[in-house]
């Protein structure tokens, strides 16, 4: 369907800015660390030597830097578990407003741990801004779903990963610049401007109409929220229907019990596991997280500019898949990706196995490197985040965004724990490790995963309350290979 088509309006493409705003900060926390490492370290071992009076011991001061990049993915995990409750009382809008300030205060505290000469404040600021991670990145998706026009849905939900990935370019930019001695504190500080703005916005957006209609009753607030984010009254009314039709088949609440034990919710539970688990495991994190010391490693002499190379690349494709993901549609594009992702990690174990012996096979490493990041975001990157918005009703759409970010944060958080140890017990094999959970992922979803694009809320539930057990894609309506 063409742009002309599909009721745009300046409320609604607002109203999605405003909320990417949080993935952006993300982003930028994600992207930052890496460059001022050395910098906030000798920070670390001068508040040390000021208490006691000697270095920090080299062991103790490896563990306070990984517990300080590693606790955001922690609290990230820990702050999925608001998602449910925050989402169905204060509403969609406002909960995304509320969990803004964790934001705010994260990044004061890790400014203000320079000039308190605290790193425990900068660990606790990390942790906060965790918790909002963990927060925003299931509100966003769920606001954005819930205000958008269906033939739409999946390009506005992907504006949250190429926000995302703007945020670590943008991070691992400014980080080059500021990220010294005299700037570091000024550098965490900056996202600041992108939480502000969203104060200064979002507020003055609509509330999600199906929350409304469907959660809290309200009609008629549903349909006004409605006119403003859609130009055609046509729209409205065939919107309002579909609500209906899926407010009728709809439960008030559902418990934590009922989410793992019913039918109904069984083969979507299974479809964000492993595609969640296919994505963080795949062997993007790996690269994202280490790709300096990689590139390092294989004698590039400015490793770092080449990082930039992989942030770049990363933005690239999340555009391409905003403009792919309403066309080729969620399923075709995920199949596409695991399997590339699949070869990407082979080749990565057979040229870092022949670097040693083969040196020039460093520049095709970098460009398997860059592939494998092309794979991810065009496919299962930005529709891993939110695809159990698609596969679950109203009533269970928070808990299963909520239970997509336990797995993406907790895949992030065991990989940035588990890699470097794993690299030294298996060298260049442990791709071969990444290669297989891609393989998992792939087939599991190429036996059950339904094509959701162009496809109503109510349309896909109804789907899984009446096909229990059977291979969803064998059904012409929803094979994208047709």
């Amino acid at each position: 369907m063409a742009f002309k088509e599909s009721h745009l309006t300046a409320t609604l493409l607002t109203s999605i800015v405003a909320a990417v705003l949080g993935s952006l900060q993300i982003g930028y926390h994600t992207g930052n660390i890496n460059a001022p490492a050395r910098v906030i370290e000798e920070f670390f071992n001068v508040t040390w030597m000021s208490r006691f009076n000697q270095s920090m011991p080299d062991h103790s001061l490896t563990f306070l830097w990984s517990l300080s990049v590693s606790i955001k993915d922690f609290g990230a995990l820990l702050g999925s578990l608001g998602v449910k409750w925050l989402a169905d009382t204060y509403g969609r809008r406002n909960a995304i407003l509320i969990v803004n300030a964790l934001s705010i205060v994260g990044a004061c505290l890790m400014v203000a741990s320079k000039g308190s000469g605290s790193f425990e404040i900068l660990i606790v600021g990390r942790l906060i801004f965790g918790l909002f991670c963990g927060l925003a990145m299931s509100l966003n998706p769920l606001y954005i779903q819930g205000v958008s026009p269906t033939n739409l849905r999946g390009a506005f939900a992907t504006l949250n990963q190429v926000s995302f990935a703007s945020g670590i370019l943008l991070g691992m930019v400014v980080g080059l610049v500021l990220g010294t001695d005299k700037y570091w504190a000024m550098m965490l500080s900056l996202s600041l401007i992108p939480a502000v703005l969203q104060y200064l916005i979002l507020p003055f957006c609509p509330e999600s109409p199906r929350y409304l209609f469907i959660n809290r009753g309200q009609e008629k607030e549903a349909e006004a929220a409605l006119r403003r984010f859609r130009s055609s009254p046509e729209a409205v009314m065939h919107e309002l229907e579909e609500m209906k039709e899926e407010a009728a088949h709809s439960q008030l609440e559902v418990t934590v019990q009922e989410f793992l034990k019913k039918r109904r919710y069984r083969q979507p539970i299974k479809l964000v596991l492993i595609i969640n688990l296919g994505s963080q495991l795949s062997g993007f994190n790996a690269i994202i997280n280490y790709s300096t010391k990689m590139f390092a490693k294989s004698k590039f002499e400015e490793a770092k500019y080449l990082t930039l190379g992989v942030g770049t690349v990363n933005v690239a494709f999340t555009i391409v898949a905003f403009f792919l993901v309403e066309r080729a549609g969620r399923r075709k594009l995920l199949l596409t990706g695991f399997l590339c992702l699949a070869i990407c990690n082979l080749l990565m174990t057979i040229t870092d196995s022949l670097l040693s012996v083969v040196p020039d096979l460093r520049s095709l490493q970098v460009l398997v490197v860059f592939f494998l990041i092309s794979a991810y975001e065009v496919g299962p990157g930005p529709i891993s985040w939110f695809i159990a918005a698609e596969l679950f009703d109203q009533t269970a759409r928070p808990m299963a965004m909520a239970f997509t970010c336990m797995l993406n944060w907790g895949g992030k958080f065991i990989l940035a724990l588990l890699f470097p140890p794993l690299l030294k017990l298996c060298g260049a094999y442990v791709y071969l490790l990444f290669m297989v959970m891609a393989l998992v992922a792939f087939t599991y979803t190429m036996l059950r995963l339904p094509e959701t694009r162009g496809r109503s809320f109510e349309d896909i539930a109804a789907e899984f309350r009446g096909a229990e057990g059977i291979p969803l894609n064998n059904k012409p309506s929803f094979n994208t290979f047709a």
